[in-house]
């Protein structure tokens, strides 16, 4: 049987966007079938919640951290390897056509097809630009050309990225391939034709304790990222808007082109893995905030995860993570997963969902854009998700811990709580073991001398190790460097003689 794999992605796709994940006010009806079809993941989670960060997790399998995309308008490390150099050195076409964000260029990248995916098929945001005219350049990015008479379905990004998919697919359906199309809908100016445009002209959410949040138990970012929001009602932030109109219509709108996607794959494709995920959802006024930035509330951090190919109609909620679709894919195609990958493969839970592959997940954040001053700046963070907690380290603010069953919303912080203090701390354990284990460059005794943890005594040497890159399947084993020769274990305890403290000419002992 053929292996094929196709990998949908959008860009700000909050899971209360999706009628499937219980908003009956979203006309979703392709992902909704996708997920009747196949396993919905109530608790996946990004590996950080802006677009190149993300995504460079998404298609590397290493964190941020670890793949050097700490913020947007970061390229990868010039060593990092993609699912599709991994795919394509193994003989397997791959094709990548939508947004990629990965090239350390602008919003819109160069334009240009990296190592690993068919240039014939190639389309970041870039090319569609040099489609267009000067003026129809600036059309694209006004949110207002969506009510113009004579702005089309044709004229946007997603139709012409389904397009193109159309053709991979017609193309490939006789061998083993990877597609990935990554759509930049419904992320601004979300553009969307009739009659997505004014589908959702009086929409407001639900009343919620949510939107009342007064943020003056969480960090100071928080309360800064709202500014004047924090003295407004409920009604001044959850009210309909053309901003939100128009991310909802095109979301639907969107739905409808994933939906001409997954009809060819019916019929042509029945046994293909099939995955659809956003690379961040937005906060849309929750917690008095908009967009994205340091912060693990589920409508930013708490992604849609849909696969179909395995179980049908099953639901899982224990914790998973975009960490994890690498290793995933991999396996899929029968090939072995390296040591250096920071997730593991889900597919024997996609095959029996009674199985559990983390009881915890991982997020993180350093800083917005590289480009900009303002979002925050540095924001440095590393949180942990369990299924029933949230524990976020902000380095330089307050922390945050929810009990996610008694505080679903994410309202009261309670990482000051003492009868919370045994939780916090088992959290917190996994965390630090975290950023030692993915070799984590931003790791030290700071991320454990926090105010709430009393006991923690702060050493120069840390914990001690010396921890080395793993195999990749691509670089020679490295050198040990006290010896010289091909190490023989990644992580080591250090040379005693390098932990000495030495002096310009002598040494203390």
């Amino acid at each position: 049987m053929k292996k094929q794999v196709i990998f949908i992605m959008t860009d700000t796709t909050c899971k209360e966007m999706l009628g499937c994940y219980g908003n009956k006010n979203m006309h979703t009806p392709n992902l909704d079938a996708l997920a009747a079809e196949g396993i919905r993941y109530e608790n996946a989670y990004t590996c950080q919640p802006v677009c190149g960060p993300a995504r460079s997790s998404i298609f590397t399998g290493l964190f941020p951290h670890s793949n050097g995309v700490i913020a947007n308008g970061v390229p990868l490390g010039a060593n990092v390897k993609t699912v599709g150099q991994r795919l394509t050195d193994r003989g397997i076409p791959c094709g990548y056509i939508g947004k990629w964000h990965l090239d350390g260029g602008d919003y819109f990248g160069f334009g240009e097809c990296p190592q690993g995916w068919d240039a014939a098929y190639w389309y970041d945001m870039k090319n569609y630009l040099d489609e267009l005219t000067p003026d129809e350049r600036i059309r694209s990015r006004q949110s207002g050309e969506a009510f113009a008479s004579d702005f089309s379905e044709e004229f946007t990004y997603a139709h012409r990225c389904t397009d193109r998919a159309v053709r991979f697919l017609e193309q490939h359906s006789e061998e083993d391939f990877f597609l990935t199309v990554s759509y930049d809908e419904p992320h601004a100016p979300s553009l969307c034709p009739p009659p997505y445009n004014k589908m959702y002209e009086d929409f407001k959410f639900d009343p919620s304790p949510k939107f009342q949040d007064d943020l003056m138990d969480k960090p100071l970012m928080q309360q800064l990222w709202a500014g004047s929001n924090l003295y407004v009602p409920e009604s001044g932030i959850n009210k309909p808007s053309e901003s939100l109109a128009l991310l909802l219509g095109c979301n639907s709108f969107v739905d409808y082109e994933i939906g001409r996607i997954l009809d060819l794959t019916r019929k042509k494709f029945p046994n293909a893995l099939v995955l659809f995920t956003s690379d961040h959802g937005d906060m849309l006024g929750a917690h008095r905030l908009f967009s994205k930035n340091a912060a693990v509330y589920r409508e930013v951090a708490n992604i849609p995860l849909i696969i179909k190919g395995g179980e049908k109609g099953k639901v899982v909620t224990s914790p998973a993570s975009h960490i994890d679709l690498v290793p995933t894919i991999l396996d899929y195609f029968g090939l072995p997963i390296p040591k250096l990958l920071e997730g593991k493969s889900m597919l024997p839970q996609i095959y029996d969902t009674d199985k559990t592959i983390h009881e915890a997940v991982f997020l993180e954040f350093t800083r917005y854009e590289v480009d900009h001053d303002g979002f925050g700046g540095l924001q440095p963070m590393r949180a942990v998700v369990s299924e029933n907690h949230k524990l976020a380290i902000h380095l330089l603010d307050k922390d945050e811990f929810y009990d996610l069953q008694a505080d679903p919303d994410e309202i009261h912080n309670r990482i000051e709580d003492k009868s919370c203090l045994q939780a916090i701390k088992e959290h917190h354990k996994l965390l630090i073991d975290h950023m030692n284990d993915t070799r984590d460059p931003y790791r030290g005794y700071q991320w454990s001398l926090r105010p709430w943890n009393k006991e923690f005594a702060p050493d120069w040497n840390n914990e001690g190790f010396t921890r080395q890159k793993e195999d990749d399947g691509y670089e020679p084993r490295q050198l040990d460097y006290d010896t010289g020769l091909t190490m023989t274990s990644a992580v080591r305890k250090k040379n005693l003689y390098e932990l000495e403290e030495k002096t310009y000419g002598q040494t203390k002992t």
